[in-house]
């Protein structure tokens, strides 16, 4: 089955921002579909046609150089609309092995996270800025535009990052490191950072 490309440009992008990150790494690995790099190129644009479809997508103002793509709560049924999409997508585009892998590590990384975020919180899934684009404030500007809207709406966020660099840069944003979590599938560790809203202090 074809693919056919919405941000092809941002999700090359993309992919150069996350090669040194370990649940992006587990599935290029995977892949049993063709070409590992097309086929996580694929991943990343339609994570992004996802996210506009579902949540909130922020390309950066020169429309290639990144992109923040972030989930929001949904009603139960929206979600599994959601969950058999991407389901089938990776079916089609990556491979079986790609699925198990996807739906191992998401599931584990659910189940360590719901215990210890709102169910009201949105998520920042991803984002990234190519590696020649960095230290401009790129990043900051697409994080820090869903960051003023969730203040208003007094929600919380959270993240969860399998590099330990992007630490200091969430935490410059609000964000706090609220566990470290060994994940199975990837054999590495990763974090999850939450942020209250401003209009919400923490407990």
């Amino acid at each position: 089955m074809e693919y056919e490309f919405s941000h092809r440009i941002v999700a090359e992008a993309l992919y150069e921002a996350l090669t040194e990150d370990a649940f992006y790494i587990t599935m290029e690995k995977s892949v049993t579909n063709g070409s590992a790099r097309e086929a996580m190129l694929r991943y990343l644009d339609y994570s992004m046609v996802e996210a506009h479809r579902y949540g909130v997508l922020l390309i950066s103002a020169d429309q290639k150089s990144g992109a923040a793509i972030w989930s929001r709560p949904l009603e139960r049924e929206l979600e599994r609309e959601k969950q058999r999409s991407k389901r089938d997508f990776i079916i089609h585009h990556m491979g079986q092995s790609s699925l198990e892998s996807y739906e191992a590590m998401v599931a584990f990384m659910a189940e360590k996270s719901a215990p210890q975020i709102d169910a009201d919180a949105w998520y920042l899934s991803i984002v990234g800025i190519h590696p020649r684009s960095q230290g401009r404030g790129h990043g900051v500007d697409l994080v820090e535009e869903v960051l003023q809207k969730t203040d208003r709406m007094n929600r919380p966020t959270y993240l969860e990052t399998f590099s330990p660099r992007n630490i200091s840069f969430y935490e410059r944003l609000g964000y706090r490191s609220i566990d470290r979590i060994h994940e199975p599938t990837s054999r590495v560790d990763y974090w999850i950072m939450s942020r209250e809203s401003k209009d919400r202090p923490n407990e």
